[in-house]
């Protein structure tokens, strides 16, 4: 998940990814009255029962929509492409490792979401590379 707000990033490795499962997640990591903006798939379908906001778009062949503008206000507020570019950062910060082991993949992407949340994407790009991060400039 990634909070709209904060740009915070909260992942978990799970065993199911069933609905009882997601949806435990979700109630853990946001506010109720949250909303919660995926794709169109089943197992999301029971968010607002636990107090959250829900709203979907579809990546099905012949409705596919990648944003949509719910309120009118010319922001299309309802997408999941933050936390797909976010599927995609982790799985370019795990390529170097040439296969991960299921049972220490919990641990790679605590590392991942800890540099995240700390120093953020371009941040972890600069660790990498053994590159200084920027120093906020004074006031």
């Amino acid at each position: 998940m990634v909070s709209r707000e904060t740009g915070e990033v909260a992942l978990e490795v799970v065993e199911r990814t069933d609905q009882k499962t997601l949806t435990a997640f979700v109630s853990e990591h946001t506010d109720d009255g949250a909303s919660v903006y995926t794709d169109e798939w089943s197992g999301y379908a029971r968010l607002p029962e636990v107090g959250r906001g829900h709203a979907t778009v579809s990546h099905s062949p012949g409705r596919r929509e990648w944003a949509r503008d719910d309120d009118g206000d010319g922001v299309r507020e309802v997408h999941d492409n933050t936390m797909e570019g976010l599927w995609a950062a982790l799985r370019t910060f795990l390529r170097p490792f040439r296969g991960v082991s299921k049972h220490y993949l919990h641990q790679y992407v605590a590392v991942f979401q800890w540099a995240y949340n700390k120093v953020g994407v371009a941040g972890m790009v600069r660790t990498l590379l053994g590159l200084p991060l920027p120093t906020p400039a004074a006031s």
